[in-house]
């Protein structure tokens, strides 16, 4: 399963904002920020699921690249991700958010140890995201692929998501939802997160596809 990732954390104001109101210099004012940022992801710790111990690791350029960039060139994630290619091109897709401000921040997702699932955990208040749809303060992103093809097609993808989702709702407790937008070609991905919890919301034309909003709700947590 794989999703299409946006440009991490852009500069544009979420839609209905007066222009500069949230942004200054091309980063958000302090207020916004509150503190709220995603550095901690790193003492987030382990979760137990049903296929095994599960981890988010921030991504550590030198030493993952070379798998990010044999993931990025599996056909099935280069036709949602379009980040197929040399080292370079990942490289600078993953140091947008490494050297940026701390909104989003790209993790490996550890199963028992190994790495097998690549993950951005974004402030989508902050994100271009947020003028395709009428975002609250602190909606935290998803962005996930699996690396393995052994472990598409068997619902290790809905358990990730799921269990990341409750990472966030644990870690995160102004976060009253979280939102993710899939392309509506990619069936398999949008299945996972219903499957994950999440609740189909609405088509969105976004800048290189036509999406599907998703969104797991703080309050129906232990429903869906």
């Amino acid at each position: 399963m794989e999703v299409r990732a946006l440009p991490p954390a852009g500069t544009e104001p979420p839609c209905g904002t007066p222009p500069g109101a949230l942004f200054r210099g091309g980063r958000p004012h302090r207020e916004l920020l509150d503190g709220d940022l995603l550095d901690s992801v790193a003492s987030w710790g382990p979760t137990t699921t049903s296929v095994g111990s599960f981890r988010l690791v921030p991504v550590r350029l030198e030493q993952d690249l070379p798998l990010l960039t044999r993931w990025m060139n599996d056909p099935a994630v280069a036709a949602f991700w379009e980040l197929a290619g040399p080292e370079t091109v990942t490289a600078e897709h993953l140091r947008a958010q490494l050297e940026g401000d701390g909104r989003s921040v790209p993790c490996l997702g550890r199963l028992d140890g190994t790495p097998m699932s690549y993950f951005e955990i974004y402030r989508a208040d902050l994100d271009p995201l947020a003028r395709h749809y009428p975002a609250r303060p602190h909606d935290t992103g998803v962005h996930l692929l699996i690396g393995g093809s052994t472990d598409r097609g068997r619902g290790v993808g809905t358990t990730l998501l799921r269990a990341v989702a409750d990472m966030v709702l644990d870690h995160r407790p102004r976060c009253t939802r979280i939102v993710a937008e899939p392309d509506l070609r990619n069936t398999p991905s949008v299945s996972a997160f219903l499957g994950g919890g999440f609740r189909y919301a609405a088509e969105v034309d976004l800048p290189d596809k036509r999406a599907a909003l998703m969104i797991r709700d703080r309050a129906l947590r232990h429903v869906l």
